[in-house]
């Protein structure tokens, strides 16, 4: 039986709670075989070209983020091992019988897809609202992923990419990129002004998407002073390093930062912020820096229970708050696509040479991979990309 090298995590053998990282290990070479399984007739396998390294996948990596999920789904499957990631380009090299006629995908195509895998069946995905399915599985997490050189998918999932206008590397992180689409759509931003609180990889995205998409004023607000400079490398008008400081407690707001937000905007506060990075007390910033019927777009994803000081506040402001999960499922890919193909208005250009810096130091061959080296990596950046095609 053929094998390939991936990203993994064994609940048995590394466990959860007293682990951190991934281990390489060799797996079996994905299979179609619609006689056994009929829903092989319509998946494809696909050698993964480039896989992007997601915020979800250091919570993973840290043991913050999607724990139950994570356990639930192995136990569901009666296995320990699950094969990480969600953000990819690949080729396919082979397609159940059913795949072209159905997707017009065939073997020979580059495609990236997205991470939810939908059921297409409850009420959610029957009128139009698959991102928030409710027997959706994610790759990666609930579903065995993408960090492995041939993976099995279902080719309902998976877009068609023209990489003469979109680089493969940047191809590979439609999925995050769409997630920045999909919380900057869903309010009007144009002649707004934005707060984005969290300025790492989706949230930097947020940055250039505001930009694009006609924000007055951007303010981009993070902890490690290299992404507030790249915030403003990619279009904030300001930003913002939120300072260590001493408060009652953790989830308590950060005074200093919105007292600037509110020198910013004249004593109003922002039209509209963004919270992407999934802290209490950023949630709570957002809560407080937005304008008396502004909107607040959640994004951030942490485990646990979260404390709103002063509840009653949301009320009285008249605040929209929006609840972001995924992507629309085709409609975020169509505008990320239309994005980034256009070479006339920079955006593809900064996601790859601000962003990805090029991808010097921002692409890690499997070979090379050590939990030792992704420390690091991920230490020095805000986004990088795994190249599996060695």
């Amino acid at each position: 039986m053929d094998t390939f090298q991936a990203l993994t995590l064994d609940l048995t053998q590394d466990g959860w709670e007293k682990s951190r990282g991934f281990i390489k290990r060799t797996v079996p070479a994905p299979q179609l075989n619609e006689a056994g399984n009929a829903k092989d007739a319509a998946a494809v396998i696909l050698k993964i070209r480039y896989a992007g390294l997601c915020g979800s996948d250091r919570g993973i990596w840290n043991r913050v983020a999607f724990s139950e999920m994570f356990k639930q789904s192995l136990a569901k499957e009666g296995k320990s091992l699950r094969i990480l990631g969600h953000e990819f380009v690949g080729e396919v090299v082979a397609a159940g019988s059913s795949v072209q006629a159905l997707y017009g995908i065939k073997v020979g195509d580059v495609v990236s897809g997205d991470s939810h895998v939908t059921c297409g069946s409850c009420f959610q995905c029957r009128m139009g609202e698959a991102e928030v399915c409710q027997d959706q599985a994610i790759l990666g997490i609930s579903i065995d992923g993408i960090f492995a050189q041939q993976v099995k998918l279902p080719a309902k999932n998976l877009w068609q990419i023209d990489v003469d206008r979109v680089r493969p590397e940047v191809a590979a992180i439609f999925d995050p990129f769409g997630n920045a689409v999909h919380a900057l759509t869903k309010t009007d931003v144009r002649g707004a002004r934005v707060a984005i609180f969290g300025c790492g990889q989706i949230g930097l995205f947020a940055v250039l998407l505001a930009r694009h998409f006609g924000a007055a004023k951007i303010i981009g607000i993070d902890t490690n002073p290299a992404n507030v400079a790249m915030a403003k490398a990619l279009g904030a008008h300001e930003g913002i390093l939120v300072q260590p400081s001493q408060k009652a407690n953790p989830y308590n707001v950060d005074q200093a930062v919105i007292d600037q937000i509110n020198t910013l905007t004249y004593g109003k506060g922002v039209d509209v912020s963004l919270e992407m990075a999934g802290f209490n007390s950023s949630v709570n910033n957002c809560i407080a820096a937005t304008r008396f019927g502004g909107s607040v777009v959640l994004f951030g994803i942490k485990d646990g229970d979260f404390v709103i000081p002063n509840f009653s506040r949301m009320v009285v402001k008249g605040l929209t708050v929006h609840n972001v999960i995924g992507r629309q499922i085709f409609k975020t890919w169509q505008i990320t696509q239309r994005v980034l193909s256009d070479a006339s208005n920079g955006v593809q250009d900064k996601v790859w040479n601000i962003i990805l810096k090029g991808g010097q130091g921002t692409v890690v061959k499997l070979s090379d991979y050590t939990p030792e080296l992704m420390e690091q990596k991920m230490k020095d950046h805000p986004k990088l990309v795994f190249d599996l095609q060695n």
